[in-house]
């Protein structure tokens, strides 16, 4: 049994060895890449608390709409065109 044991506990140490060199060789091929992920992170991150709070994006298109009407009609058009868009491409999936 100890013969078993001491197999295993070696085995689990060259195990250990080469997660360590494989977890440094990821690194090294994430870092080029690991900004542009981490914006994409931080802008899925304040969509969900855009989507989680109505209120500040329904006051800030209020804002737009008093002070610059007509942008405020080419937004209103573009995002309702996207929200059909984006529905009938969900549709489909």
């Amino acid at each position: 049994m100890s013969r078993k044991l001491a197999e295993l506990e070696a085995r689990q140490r060259v195990l250990q060895v080469r997660v360590a060199q494989e977890r440094v060789d990821f690194s090294q091929h994430f870092e080029p890449i690991e900004k542009p992920l981490s914006w994409a992170d931080k802008s899925i991150d304040a969509f969900n608390f855009m989507k989680s709070s109505p209120i500040l994006w329904t006051s800030a298109f209020a804002v737009l709409a008093h002070y610059k009407p007509k942008l405020a009609s080419k937004v209103l058009a573009v995002g309702w065109g996207s929200m059909k868009l984006l529905k009938s491409a969900k549709n489909l999936l």
